[in-house]
């Protein structure tokens, strides 16, 4: 079963498959620039709690994002048979 997390609420080293872009055009354009576009698989490799920045690697592709743009980032995250998200 997946759930649908945004990039901030992932924890580090999990994996997921980017579902959508929230955002506006300006952002969509933006993201897709650096190589992220809906399907693809990703790993969060680290990320602040309180409004840092988020790091993540897409293949050979590794990327840093703001705090607010990693939020309208949202990708399935597997979720185990007791409610956990899997990596």
């Amino acid at each position: 079963m997946t759930r649908t997390v945004s990039l901030v609420e992932m924890d580090e080293g999990q994996a997921g498959t980017v579902r959508e872009l929230a955002g506006g055009l300006a952002f969509v354009r933006r993201i897709e620039a650096m190589g992220l576009r809906p399907g693809i698989a990703l790993v969060k490799t680290s990320g602040s709690a309180m409004w840092g920045p988020v790091t993540v690697r897409a293949g050979n592709i590794q990327l840093a994002l703001g705090h607010g743009m990693a939020s309208r980032v949202l990708l399935d995250v597997e979720i185990g048979e007791k409610g956990q998200r899997h990596a």
